[in-house]
């Protein structure tokens, strides 16, 4: 098995395949993402509100796997956008992580209404140069959001990490994003249950032709359309079966069909209006 790296605006490459610890229980952490290292991840996605950067720091620490071997990621939570906060919120971060530097360090929401993820991300501009982070990115950034940035700042993002999924591929967002450089990140991959994207004929159909489950169907599905992805479960087993998609392709046809469930069904809050 070889997870292919992709390459970012800023010449360092990121695994297209990693691991989310969203939900994640904190006190199951260090458990899970052990699992998850053994695996064969070796991309990593945490956030600040997440509450569980220490566990993933101590699943790395006692993994015995080269820190230059690991991609790690985590995010700057919205109640610390500002140019000293995001600064202070970094720190934080790393002492927690036990790590003296991530691989990818991303504003977490725009939260327009704050009118302070520009300074934020000035501030990660500055970060990055001091090598506190390689890389520098957002999630949940709109159009507008990121035509702002392009305008008042000097780097354009290497990511935007964004609901995405079959149901809500976001073609105008991802299109938008590959015209400027910007690779997409997808969370929330496989729906997070919150519809029945697993009984869906297109990914029946796929899974049955290939020998494969639902989600290894789902996850193929974004890897050939060049989105990086990072499924989270709580379960060896899962955990196994989800990098476990490296053995077959879905045909042209089974794409289109998978393309087709697209009916702009957004799961999660909308960053036009998210005041949390």
């Amino acid at each position: 098995m070889s997870i292919p790296d992709i390459t970012l605006n800023d010449g360092h490459t990121i695994p297209q395949l990693g691991f989310g610890v969203f939900k994640v229980d904190p006190g199951e952490t260090e458990r899970i993402v052990s699992d998850a290292l053994e695996a064969g991840y070796r991309h990593i996605d945490t956030a600040a509100v997440y509450r569980n950067e220490e566990g993933v720091g101590r699943a790395i620490a006692a993994s015995g796997i080269p820190r230059d071997e690991l991609f790690v990621t985590t995010k700057l939570w919205n109640s610390e956008q500002g140019t000293d906060s995001t600064r202070a919120a970094l720190a934080t971060s790393l002492e927690t992580l036990g790590l003296d530097h991530v691989d990818l360090y991303l504003i977490h929401w725009p939260r327009p209404d704050l009118d302070r993820y520009v300074a934020s991300w000035q501030t990660l501009e500055e970060l990055r140069g001091e090598g506190l982070t390689r890389s520098i990115g957002v999630s949940n950034f709109h159009r507008p959001h990121l035509e702002r940035l392009l305008a008042e700042t000097d780097t354009v993002p290497a990511v935007n990490q964004i609901e995405l999924h079959p149901a809500f591929a976001q073609r105008e967002l991802r299109a938008f994003g590959e015209g400027h450089g910007i690779r997409t990140e997808a969370w929330g991959p496989l729906g997070q249950g919150k519809y029945d994207l697993f009984g869906e004929q297109a990914v029946q159909a796929a899974a049955s032709a290939h020998g494969a489950t639902p989600a290894q169907v789902v996850i193929r599905w974004h890897l050939q359309h060049g989105i990086i992805v990072f499924p989270k479960s709580s379960t060896r087993e899962r955990i196994a079966e989800n990098i476990d998609v490296f053995g077959f392709e879905l045909t042209a046809d089974e794409m289109a069909a998978i393309d087709a469930l697209d009916r702009g069904l957004r799961v999660g809050a909308d960053p036009d209006t998210a005041t949390f």
